[in-house]
């Protein structure tokens, strides 16, 4: 196999038994841009907000802030420090088999699909939602009481598709599309934060560090009611879900230029951003609140109520509102892309249903078709059959729980096998910090696991929803856990391979050089 003319990104990737089938378009600002795109402070930032409010007020929005943005960062670390290694679009599935094994890996690919599944359908709900409360209730005024399950099921199904349709047509129309994202929101959010300054009555910056316990009643029953630790805990949720799906960095490794050098700043300084303009902005959301109390009560209305005030009474604030819609559906765009190259890299290797055709990538756009659009089809589902169920809070937190548990595994992996069978290393290193941080991750890990699932419990009877049983994210859970199991050992574990290793990848050269020569020219 002729080598003299590769690139080191080749190089590198053919070493670990894969094609470059995907084009490298993406340099170092594109691979930070579409992690910061999913992260979106405009969404996550936004739709989360009562979450925090309402369980320990100004504390858990600012305080929890920076202890939940410092553990996304420390997790960001752990990954890059393994992405650095092993750039490779299956990311946390690849990185996890090699370090942990072949079950280990095939378990961190369905948990991380499973919460990039999520992931989509909770932002697009929020998108739609904001659209039709802010855009058409508040501004348009038009009366949207009337608008029904079915009208929220068949509005994010378009919306999904369009972000499929986007991503269809290549890497390079989508990294245009996250490159504008992710300069929208640095923009956004610094306009949105001198409005809301200036909508504040007054500057006491004392209620946003002020811990109140509004659990319960007392924030709109946003958190069942808890004790002043749970309250915290809960609050935590709040940046976990706006700082996630920063794998994407990882996930699009092999259609960024430089991987091994490139990936962790991506995904690092994503986070970093994200939580320093974040912080800023929640201080100026909560000038705004007149009164916290009154405001958590209001529970999910909150930051509604707040930005129907403070921002929409003027023309800039309506263009703001605007400009945060299409934030979010770019948001999703990215995770689409993050998805579906997840999907692709598992494929890839035989570990999906009809991965033959999910690994298959358009000789024309060079990206993985199939894999988009069982993106969009999935995530729909996923929508038409929580909306009904009034299960969406289950859906929303477990795309956030789901993730991290996904991104502790192959860090946890690596821990036990750092210095023993992980001995290739990428540019990019903790040193001593490596094995402190893992032990971070874990017990954090165990600490979101705990918060999700106080936070959704399955509920007897909810009159909004209409609905006798609300499952809580238990069910979710527990379900997941045992259909795991089933597929494990009543299947995969005699079929599933793994990705390739020593003289698999040898093997493989071939193919390697058939299937790159069947996309040249394209």
């Amino acid at each position: 196999m002729k080598t003299e003319h590769m690139t080191e990104d080749e190089k590198v990737l053919h070493g670990m038994g894969y094609a470059q089938e995907l084009h490298r378009r993406m340099g170092v600002f594109q691979n930070f841009a579409i992690s910061f795109s999913i992260i979106c402070i405009l969404s996550g930032g936004f739709g989360s907000f009562p979450i925090a409010l309402s369980s320990g007020g100004g504390f858990s929005l600012t305080i929890g802030w920076i202890v939940g943005g410092a553990f996304a960062l420390i997790v960001a670390a752990g990954l890059g420090q393994i992405a650095s290694a092993y750039p490779t679009a299956g990311g946390l599935y690849h990185w996890s088999s090699i370090l942990g094994g072949r079950f280990w890996g095939w378990a961190t690919a369905y948990v991380n699909l499973l919460g990039l599944l999520f992931v989509v359908p909770a932002i697009n709900v929020f998108l739609y939602s904001i659209t039709k409360d802010l855009f058409f209730g508040a501004v348009m005024g038009q009366d949207v009481s009337g608008w029904s399950t079915t009208t929220q099921i068949v509005s994010v199904t378009a919306i999904t598709a369009a972000q499929a349709l986007l991503n269809h047509f290549g890497i390079k129309l989508t990294t245009l599309l996250t490159d504008f994202s992710g300069y929208l929101i640095f923009v956004v959010t610094i306009l949105l934060i001198g409005m809301f300054v200036m909508a504040a009555p007054s500057m006491d910056l004392g209620k946003a560090f002020a811990f109140v316990n509004y659990t319960g009643a007392a924030g709109g029953d946003v958190a069942v009611e808890s004790s002043p630790l749970m309250a915290f805990v809960i609050g935590l949720l709040y940046p976990l879900f706006t700082i996630t799906g920063f794998d994407a960095s990882a996930h699009t490794s092999e259609e960024t230029k430089d991987a091994r050098n490139t990936v962790h700043k991506g995904m690092l300084h994503a986070v970093l951003w994200s939580i320093l303009f974040g912080f800023v902005l929640i201080l100026a959301m909560i000038l705004a609140i007149p009164d916290m109390a009154a405001a958590a009560k209001t529970g999910w209305a909150s930051f509604n109520n707040l930005f129907i005030a403070a921002i929409l009474p003027s023309f800039l604030g309506k263009v703001m509102l605007v400009a945060v819609m299409l934030s979010n559906f770019l948001c999703a765009l990215a995770a689409v892309t993050s998805t579906s190259r997840m999907i692709y890299a598992f494929a890839r290797d035989d570990g999906l249903p009809m991965s033959g055709l999910l690994k298959s990538v358009s000789p024309k756009y060079r990206t993985p078709v199939a894999a988009i659009w069982a993106t969009a089809i999935l995530t729909s589902l996923l929508t038409a059959i929580t909306t009904p169920l009034g299960a969406f809070a289950a859906l929303s937190t477990g795309s956030a729980m789901y993730l991290y548990i996904s991104y502790g595994m192959p860090i946890m992996a690596g821990f036990f096998a750092e210095g023993k069978t992980w001995t290739t290393y990428g540019p990019f290193r903790l040193g001593a910090l490596s094995k402190p941080f893992a032990v971070i991750v874990a017990l954090g890990t165990v600490v979101v696991i705990i918060a999700g699932h106080v936070f959704v419990p399955s509920i007897a009877a909810d009159p909004v929803a209409k609905t006798d049983f609300v499952p809580g994210l238990a069910y979710y859970t527990i379900g997941f856990l045992v259909f795991l199991a089933v597929l494990w050992f009543g299947l995969e574990n005699k079929r599933f391979k793994g990705p390739p290793v020593g003289d698999d990848i040898r093997k493989r050269q071939a193919l390697i050089a058939a299937q790159e020569k069947a996309l040249e020219g394209s």
